[in-house]
């Protein structure tokens, strides 16, 4: 394999999927799952990212994780790039990474280790044993403040680190970073933090950025990329405005409306996001007027009645 290659694969969006949960029980929904993939992949887009944060990641056993990962690889059925989510321990990382690899995944994305204890020399080795011991094209999930980004600058010669996705809003930090590591090491830098920073982290590096927002509007994530791509600022600055309300929305509680908005977004608009899992709750009633209100802005007739 070519790794070398895979940077351009990253110079898009990447979709972050969600994880559709039933009401009465809070199980997967999988036809929800099957749904909300052909969605995406029917308008455009090019790699498909199950078990992510917004796919509610840590509220997964890891064996449904697992069974995410099977089944979105055999949803897309080749029309995509899978980077598959994985994490936990280095071990369950590992395993997940291997398990992805031998269902069909095309590359790992590897989360930030949640730990109450850690430190540099440790994320370091954390990421680079992982890396190290799963045969796929490698994604960093990069979004600790406190991490220094030295971490990415040592493992950046690591043959199978295809890609770092940052979710640092710390943009002088961020192109130091892009300009420290050698283009040689061919590394797709990511804008984690979806739209909103999308300009800013493109113009200082990035090639492509994530996003929720995907998951319901496509084409007004498409219209940010190539605007972006072809130097448009006019319609860069159009669509930031546009969709700059929703993601405050999605930022409010340290991020706790994160999923929960995507979610409820969805299914105001008749798509099938269902229920969010513990420990994140429902949306509250001020903060969905606001979202079907922002929705009504944008075009769409929020279906109330559930």
């Amino acid at each position: 394999m070519n790794y070398a290659d895979w940077k351009e694969k990253f110079e898009t969006i990447s979709g972050i999927t969600i994880t559709p949960f039933k009401k009465d029980s809070r199980e997967i929904d999988w036809d929800g799952v099957k749904e909300n993939v052909e969605f995406l992949i029917q308008r455009g887009v090019k790699v498909i990212v199950p078990c992510g944060n917004t796919s509610e990641f840590y509220s997964l056993t890891i064996e449904e994780a697992k069974e995410e990962i099977k089944r979105v690889v055999e949803y897309v059925d080749g029309r995509a790039v899978v980077l598959a989510g994985i994490g936990y321990s280095v071990e369950t990382a590992i395993d997940m990474g291997n398990y992805a690899k031998a269902v069909g995944a095309d590359s790992v994305m590897i989360h930030m280790p949640i730990h109450p204890y850690i430190t540099n020399e440790g994320a370091y080795e954390y990421f680079k044993s992982i890396i190290e011991g799963v045969n796929l094209p490698s994604c960093i999930y990069f979004k600790d403040p406190n991490l220094s980004d030295d971490v990415l600058v040592k493992l950046a010669p690591l043959e199978k680190l295809v890609a770092v996705k940052y979710a640092v809003n710390d943009l002088p930090r961020f192109t130091n970073t892009v300009q420290t590591v050698s283009s040689e090491h061919h590394i797709a830098w990511i804008c984690g933090t979806a739209e909103k920073w999308a300009p800013f982290f493109y113009n200082a590096g990035a090639v492509g950025f994530t996003s929720g927002l995907v998951n319901l509007y496509p084409e007004k994530s498409f219209e940010m990329l190539n605007a972006l791509k072809s130097k448009n600022e006019e319609i860069v600055w159009k669509v930031w405005k546009e969709v700059v309300p929703f993601e405050n929305l999605r930022a409010k509680y340290n991020s706790g409306n994160n999923v929960v908005v995507i979610k409820e977004a969805m299914e105001q608009i008749g798509l099938n996001a269902g229920i969010t899992r513990q420990p994140v709750s429902a949306l509250n009633e001020a903060d969905r007027k606001e979202l079907t209100e922002l929705l009504e802005s944008w075009g769409f007739v929020p279906n109330l009645v559930k």
